[in-house]
């Protein structure tokens, strides 16, 4: 019988956890902290609760302090990448291969992403590690999502729910509005 494997999706998830990996190195050598939100985060959550019900993502969400900017700039240089700002958007970008579709977005603890959103992004607190990743605690990721709440975060929140991981206590804590955009998710098809 023939085994036939997809190298493609092999070759990205190695991509991508590279870059994580990278980023751990970086931040650790600098003595910075981090969070892995986003995307990446909910596949992580998602693949431990209910193996492979994850959807890979393309790049890295992670949620750093305004204040340590200048310093992550600097210590992720010798890992390979470069910070950048480009069309209101920070992030980090590999060095060799340059590309915003590929790269770690900054998001700024304490500050609402846009200006429309209903709360800011959470403080970074204690974390999980899954796979050497630092992870935002899963209450905030789906608070996150809750409150950015484009396609691609129904469709992460949907995922996040069907793997049991929206439990009780963290819909507890959830403010009104981000309650009403849970039902909202829970009750599309």
């Amino acid at each position: 019988m023939a085994l036939y494997v997809n190298t493609f999706f092999e070759k990205r998830v190695e991509q991508l956890f590279d870059l994580a990996g990278r980023v751990e190195a970086a931040f650790a050598a600098a003595g910075l902290e981090y969070r892995v939100i986003g995307g990446l985060a909910v596949y992580l959550y998602v693949e431990e609760a209910e193996p492979d019900a994850g959807r890979l993502t393309r790049d890295i969400d992670i949620a750093v302090r305004r204040q340590d900017l200048d310093r992550i700039a600097r210590a992720v240089e010798p890992f390979g990448m470069q910070y950048r700002h480009v069309a209101g958007v920070d992030m980090l970008v590999q060095t060799e291969a340059p590309s915003a579709r590929r790269a770690v977005h900054l998001i700024f603890t304490g500050e609402k992403v846009r200006a429309n959103y209903p709360e800011p992004a959470p403080a970074i607190g204690h974390c999980r590690t899954l796979h050497g990743v630092r992870l935002i605690p899963l209450a905030d990721l789906v608070r996150m999502k809750l409150t950015s709440f484009r396609s691609k975060d129904e469709t992460h929140l949907k995922d996040l729910d069907e793997a049991g991981l929206i439990t009780p206590e963290i819909e507890a804590g959830l403010s009104d509005t981000l309650r009403a955009r849970l039902a909202q998710v829970r009750a599309r098809e």
